[in-house]
C-alpha cells in the first residue's frame, strides 16, 4: 500500500501506549524522551477506580499528581485515549460517569477506545473478536476460555455501552500483529464492520508489550524494511512494565527510538494517522467486505496460535 506520507515523510510511526502498570513515575520518564525527540502519540488512561478496585495496578485520573501530568501532556500535543473507564469491570452507568468525566477532565470525549484484559465491558471481545469458522476454530484453541467474557455490545446486558460508544468514539483497537509494518497486516485500517456495528472504526496494531517482546519485534534491519516499504507502525506498548527501570529507560529501549527518529519518520497521536488514512473519504468506502474480514480473522489467529492468545 503505497501512501504519500505528510511533509514527504518516507514512513510513520507511533506509540499506543496502554496504561496498565503505569504510574506518573514509570512513565515520565518515557515521556519526556518522545517530547525531547518531538514526538506526539497516544497515551490511555483509566478514569476511576470503580468498588470492585481491580487488579491491574497503575494511576488513575483520580490521582491529582498523574492528572496534572497528564493534562501537561495533552497540551503538549499527545492524544489522551480510554483503556475503559475503569480496570475492573463497570457497569453502564458507570460507563456513562466515566465517559462525562473524561470530557470534563480533557475538555472532549475519548477519540479511541482500547479494551482492557477481562472486563465484561469490552467489546467484541474474546471470542466475539471472530466469525464463522474463525471463532469455532478459536474457542478449540483456547478451550472456550473466551466465552462470555465481552458484554459491552450485548443490549441488555448491564455492562452495554455500545450505543455510548458509537455517539462518542471514533476509534477502537482490535487485532495486534508481530510484523513491524501494522498497516501491511492491516491495509484496510481505520475499517467499519458491519458485523460489530456499534464500533465506528477499527484499527490493528504492532505489539510491543514489553522491553522483552520489543526487542524481538524491533531490530535496525526490520526498521530499514518499514522505511523502503513506506509502511506504518502502530506500536502498542506498556511503558508502565519497566521501559523504565533502575532509575533509567531500557538502553535498547531508548536506542531503538533514536534509530528511528535518526530516519526520519511522520510521528503523529493514532487519532489523527488514522483520520489521514481515511482523509475525504466517504465512511461507506472504509467498510470491510466478508472476504476482507476472514482473511483478517485468519491473519490474526495464524500470529496467535502458539502464543499468548487474547491481547
Amino acid at each position: 500500500m503505497n501512501v504519500a506520507w505528510p511533509g514527504g515523510r518516507k514512513f510513520a510511526f507511533t506509540f499506543c501506549d496502554d496504561t496498565d502498570f503505569a504510574t506518573l513515575d514509570n512513565v515520565k520518564p518515557v515521556y519526556d524522551l518522545l517530547d525531547d525527540l518531538g514526538w506526539r502519540t497516544t497515551k490511555l488512561v483509566w478514569v476511576f477506580r470503580n468498588g470492585d478496585a481491580g487488579t491491574s495496578p497503575g494511576d488513575t485520573c483520580e490521582d491529582p499528581r498523574y492528572l496534572d501530568w497528564l493534562r501537561l501532556l495533552q497540551q503538549k500535543g499527545f492524544e489522551i485515549g480510554l483503556h475503559n473507564v475503569s480496570p475492573a469491570t463497570a457497569s453502564r452507568e458507570e460507563i456513562a460517569q466515566g465517559l462525562d468525566r473524561f470530557e470534563e477532565l480533557f475538555g472532549a470525549p475519548p477519540r479511541l477506545h482500547c479494551n482492557h484484559l477481562m472486563c465484561l465491558d469490552n467489546l467484541y471481545w474474546g471470542e466475539d473478536r471472530l466469525t464463522g469458522w474463525r471463532r469455532r476454530l478459536y474457542n478449540r484453541y483456547t478451550r472456550g476460555s473466551r466465552r462470555g467474557i465481552s458484554q459491552g455490545h450485548i443490549e441488555g446486558s448491564p455492562y452495554f455501552w455500545g450505543d455510548l460508544i458509537r455517539q462518542r468514539i471514533t476509534y477502537v483497537r482490535n487485532f495486534t500483529f508481530d510484523d513491524l509494518n501494522t498497516l501491511r497486516r492491516c491495509p484496510a485500517m481505520p475499517y467499519h464492520d458491519p458485523t460489530k456495528p456499534y464500533v465506528n472504526f477499527w484499527f490493528a496494531a504492532t505489539t510491543a508489550s514489553s522491553p522483552r517482546h520489543f526487542k524481538q519485534i524491533f531490530s535496525t534491519a526490520k526498521i530499514d524494511r518499514l522505511v523502503e516499504e513506506g509502511g506504518l507502525c502502530i506500536a502498542y506498548t506498556h511503558f508502565g512494565a519497566r521501559f523504565f527501570h533502575d532509575n533509567r529507560i531500557d538502553d535498547y529501549f531508548k536506542k531503538t527510538v533514536e534509530y528511528i527518529a535518526a530516519r526520519d519518520p511522520w510521528v503523529a497521536p493514532v487519532s489523527d494517522v488514522l483520520d489521514f488514512l481515511r482523509r475525504g473519504e466517504d465512511p461507506k468506502a472504509r467498510s470491510l467486505s466478508p472476504l476482507g474480514r476472514q482473511r483478517l480473522e485468519l491473519r490474526w489467529m495464524l500470529g496467535r496460535f502458539g502464543k499468548k492468545v487474547g491481547i
